[in-house]
C-alpha cells in the first residue's frame, strides 16, 4: 500500500464523496457509506425499500458526485434488451451496419425499478455487470471504465414486477435499505425542499479517473490471513446452516473482502480489521442467501447472517 500521506489523501477523496452525498441524503450516514464502499470496491449496488424513502435520490446523488458519463434507465415491462445495450443500424450512405451504443455505455448507470422489466431484459445487464462489456450481434464492445450500476427496486409492490433471479442478485456487491427517516430528519428533508431540491445544487467532487485510481488503491489494502479466513468462514457457514435453503457463493467471499478493503480505505487505514468484515456481512451476504422458509423474506435472510456472525469466531488481529 502507499505511504501514510498517500493513504490520507486517498481517504480524504473518498470521504469528500460521502460528504457530498450527505448534503442530499439526510440522516442516512451508514447507507451513504455503504454506497460509497460499493463504488470503491468496483462492485455494483442494489437499493431495496418502499417507495418515497430516497432510493433513486441516493443513486442520483452518488452518480452526480462523480464527473463521468451518467445514464438513467427507467425499467418498464416493454423495455427491450437492445434499449439497454444498443443496436446495429443500417447506414444507407455506407451500405454497412453501424453500432449505436445504448445507455449502458456510461460510467454510472442507474437502473431504476429494475424488477419491472422482463427477465430477458434484466439478463441483458449480466454480461455488463460481470465482465464490463456487452455483446451485440456477435460483436463484443467494452464499456467505459470505471463502470458502476446502481439498481433500485420496491420489495413491497409485486404487481407487474419480475423478481431478480439469484444469478443476477449475486452480481451486486451489496444490497442496502434506507428505512423511514426519524421525525427530526423528515422535518429537515421537507424544509430543505420548500424552494428547490438540494440535488439540483450538487456538483461533482471526484473525476472518473480519480475514481479509477481509488478503486485500484482499494486492491492494495492489506488483508491479514486471519481476517481473510474469518470472511471466508462466514460465507461458508451460510452453506451449512439449516435455516438457509441457499448459501452465498464464492463471489460473496470475494465481494466481502473487497468491500472490507474499501471500508478500511474510507476510514483512513491501509489494512482491514475484523470490524470491517462484521459491518459489511449483512449488506454483502443477505441478498445472496435464501431462507429455508421463503415466507421469512429479506428480513429472515438478514437475521440468518446475524445469527451466523454470533457463531463464527472473530480473530484477534
Amino acid at each position: 500500500m502507499q505511504h501514510s500521506e498517500e493513504v490520507e489523501a486517498l481517504s480524504a477523496r473518498a470521504a469528500a464523496l460521502a460528504e457530498n452525498i450527505r448534503r442530499v441524503i439526510l440522516g442516512k450516514d451508514t447507507q451513504v457509506d455503504l454506497a460509497v464502499v460499493a463504488l470503491l470496491s468496483g462492485g455494483h449496488l442494489l437499493i431495496e425499500d418502499v417507495p418515497g424513502v430516497g432510493k433513486t435520490m441516493l443513486a442520483r446523488s452518488l452518480a452526480l458526485s462523480v464527473s463521468g458519463a451518467y445514464r438513467r434507465i427507467q425499467f418498464t415491462p416493454d423495455l427491450l434488451p437492445s434499449d439497454i445495450t444498443g443496436t446495429a443500424v443500417f447506414n444507407q450512405k455506407t451500405a454497412e451496419f453501424e453500432f449505436r451504443p445504448g445507455p449502458v455505455f456510461a460510467n454510472v448507470v442507474l437502473a431504476d425499478e429494475i424488477n419491472r422489466a422482463t427477465p430477458r431484459t434484466q439478463s441483458s445487464l449480466l454480461e455488463a455487470m460481470d465482465e464490463g462489456q456487452v455483446t451485440v450481434d456477435g460483436v463484443t464492445y467494452p464499456l467505459p471504465r470505471p463502470f458502476f450500476v446502481i439498481a433500485t427496486q420496491n420489495p413491497v409492490e409485486y404487481h407487474g414486477t419480475y423478481p431478480l433471479p439469484e444469478g443476477q442478485l449475486d452480481r451486486f456487491c451489496m444490497s442496502v435499505t434506507l428505512d423511514y427517516p426519524s421525525e427530526e430528519t423528515e422535518r429537515l428533508v421537507v424544509g430543505g425542499q420548500l424552494e428547490e431540491h438540494p440535488v439540483s445544487a450538487l456538483r461533482p467532487v471526484l473525476r472518473a479517473d480519480e475514481l479509477a485510481g481509488l478503486q485500484r488503491a482499494v486492491r492494495s489494502v492489506r488483508v491479514d490471513p486471519d481476517v481473510l479466513s474469518y470472511a471466508v468462514s462466514l460465507v461458508r457457514a451460510t452453506r451449512q446452516d439449516d435455516g438457509l435453503a441457499l448459501g452465498a457463493s464464492p463471489r460473496g467471499s470475494v465481494f466481502l473482502v473487497r468491500a472490507a478493503q474499501a471500508r478500511a480505505l474510507l476510514r483512513g487505514r491501509d489494512f482491514v480489521v475484523p470490524d470491517d468484515v462484521k459491518a459489511l456481512a449483512v449488506p454483502v451476504l443477505a441478498h445472496r442467501v435464501i431462507p429455508a422458509s421463503r415466507s421469512l423474506g429479506p428480513e429472515g435472510a438478514r437475521e440468518a447472517i446475524l445469527r451466523l456472525m454470533a457463531r463464527v469466531p472473530v480473530p484477534v488481529v
